[in-house]
């Protein structure tokens, strides 16, 4: 079988380098329109199989010819690509594998269910860290647990050593950030699905040192389809980003000051959207390198065989300093690529268009991850 990853920034060369010691694949490209990001692919990957190729995925003619030279594709592409190109596997008869990150695009995709299983396709959005891996934990507590009382999802990428003002790191895009603070956070309540505002119930965690006390408070986006999927299975559910404390009191000011609008205002006779300065701003202020660590804790509580059980997933996972991959790259990178490789290798048969949580079975997937020394710890007690 033969795969093309579209996309070559961070998370593409992180899908492609995985690929290359993990699969079986017979043929492994990564396409991308820029040549200064092919270069930058190409010397990342060196001394690998993999192919870097110029394609214009803005171009459906020439996706769809690459498309139709293999078997699986993973997007590592903004999201607005990803449902043109849903409809472009289906008609090649080409596996998919995305990263989302849009609910609405996600929607669209699902509506092409029926079509997808027709021609024996199997396409797979919101594979990546959160949602993605928190999509497969959810679905591990399902299947051990007789009624689930709550599920609370944490997850933050953060700088190892933070810096003032922020503590923050840019790990991923600017504006998919501001997207996470601006737009609604979806959460499960006692069988209905209700939109609260990002950036509010901030809460404590814990985690061992050198991070100790975390804060964590709503974002948009990690939940993803989980309170669609188990509306009548888990009472509630909800997803919280973490981040060094005082972080979420310093960004809300700058959203308060409506430096996250999108209406162009003037300035000096031009056009300028704030979003854009915004988003400027914190390329151009905020740390894009270093090295970086990804937080994640799970909770969640219900019982079994008639017993409260209290159910807890914790992963830390740190910046690759021999191979210089990010943890953001690793712990979202890798598992896109572990749910391609469960399609080629026949884990994964199902036709149509899923989510993580109904097609990717947990435990072999967290024994890939294992494989790649990403650790997720799980305790399991009485309460």
């Amino acid at each position: 079988m033969n795969v093309l990853v579209l996309g070559a920034g961070m998370m593409g060369r992180a899908i492609g380098y995985d690929l290359s010691l993990f699969s079986s694949f017979d043929n492994i490209s990564i396409g991308d329109k820029d040549p200064q990001t092919r270069s930058l692919a190409k010397e990342f990957l060196k001394g690998t199989q993999i192919k870097v190729i110029p394609v214009n995925a803005d171009n459906s003619n020439e996706a769809t010819k690459q498309f139709q030279k293999v078997d699986v594709v993973i997007s590592a592409l903004p999201y607005r690509f990803n449902y043109k190109l849903a409809k472009i596997a289906i008609q090649t008869k080409t596996h998919l594998v995305d990263l989302g990150g849009n609910n609405t695009i996600v929607e669209n995709e699902r509506s092409l269910f029926l079509k997808a299983k027709k021609n024996e396709v199997t396409i797979i959005p919101d594979s990546g860290l959160a949602p993605g891996l928190v999509s497969i934990i959810t679905r591990d507590i399902v299947d051990h647990m007789d009624t689930i009382d709550t599920v609370k999802l944490r997850v933050g990428g953060l700088p190892h050593h933070p810096q003032p003002p922020l503590n923050y790191q840019i790990v991923f895009s600017p504006y998919g950030l501001i997207n996470e603070y601006v737009e609604d956070a979806i959460i499960l309540d006692s069988g209905k699905i209700l939109e609260k505002k990002s950036m509010t119930e901030v809460e404590s965690l814990q985690f061992p040192k050198p991070f100790g006390k975390m804060e964590a408070f709503l974002t948009s986006g990690g939940c993803s389809t989980l309170p669609y999927t188990y509306r009548t299975m888990i009472k509630y559910l909800d997803y919280k980003t973490i981040r060094y404390p005082g972080h979420c009191e310093k960004i809300k000011a700058f959203l308060e000051l409506g430096l996250a609008d999108e209406i162009k205002i003037n300035l000096g006779g031009h056009a300028v959207a704030p979003r854009d300065v915004f988003a400027s701003l914190l390329i151009n202020n905020v740390p894009t390198n270093g090295e970086d660590v990804v937080l994640l804790k799970v909770l969640s509580q219900g019982t079994k065989n008639g017993k409260k059980r209290l159910r807890q997933y914790m992963m830390i996972d740190y910046y690759d300093t021999k191979h210089n991959i990010t943890a953001m790259m690793r712990t979202t990178g890798y598992p896109v690529a572990i749910t391609a490789q469960m399609i080629e290798d026949g884990t994964i048969q199902e036709r149509g268009v899923f989510c993580p949580e109904e097609i990717i079975p947990p435990l072999p997937f967290f024994k890939e991850l294992k494989k790649r020394d990403i650790t997720l710890s799980i305790s399991d007690r009485s309460v």
